[in-house]
């Protein structure tokens, strides 16, 4: 994993601003790093996923593993610490197992109000990008030739 783009952690910084004093919480999901014209071989998160049926409070924020979609570009999560503590919980560290880089932000949700972690909790560098990212219609853009296809 090479990075985050400078769009999708601002997205993100915004979002928990937008939920405070709630927890806000997403899924960070990857391109290929050639894709976004990067020279280096890797990784960059370019997009962050609202999962439906996300429950929110002061302290936590959860989501049903149902509703999590299948994409193999998944690559971690993004949340929110109301009260600006920019290190994981128990909580976050039973959840971080699941995917490579995890970021946790803190309020007042600033340029530098996050830190990244990897999949045992402890923190890991991550570069922020200024990278174009790529028109994603196409992630929602199927018909039912595609889903037949796809089930064969």
């Amino acid at each position: 994993m090479l990075g985050i783009a400078t769009d999708a952690l601002d997205f993100a910084r915004e979002a928990a601003e937008d939920s405070h004093p709630d927890e806000y919480l997403g899924l960070l999901r990857a391109t290929p790093a050639k894709d976004l014209d990067v020279a280096e071989d890797g990784y960059v998160v370019t997009d962050v996923l609202v999962v439906p049926g996300t429950e929110t409070n002061p302290v936590s924020a959860t989501f049903g593993s149902s509703q999590v979609p299948n994409d193999m570009r998944n690559v971690g999560s993004i949340h929110s610490h109301p009260n600006g503590v920019l290190a994981p919980s128990d909580a976050d560290r039973a959840m971080f197992g699941k995917g490579q880089v995890h970021v946790i932000l803190g309020h007042p949700y600033g340029r530098d109000c996050w830190r990244a972690f990897d999949s045992e909790g402890e923190p890991r560098s991550l570069d922020v990008l200024d990278v174009d990212l790529p028109d994603d219609e196409e992630f929602f853009d199927f018909t039912q030739a595609d889903i037949d296809e796809e089930l064969e």
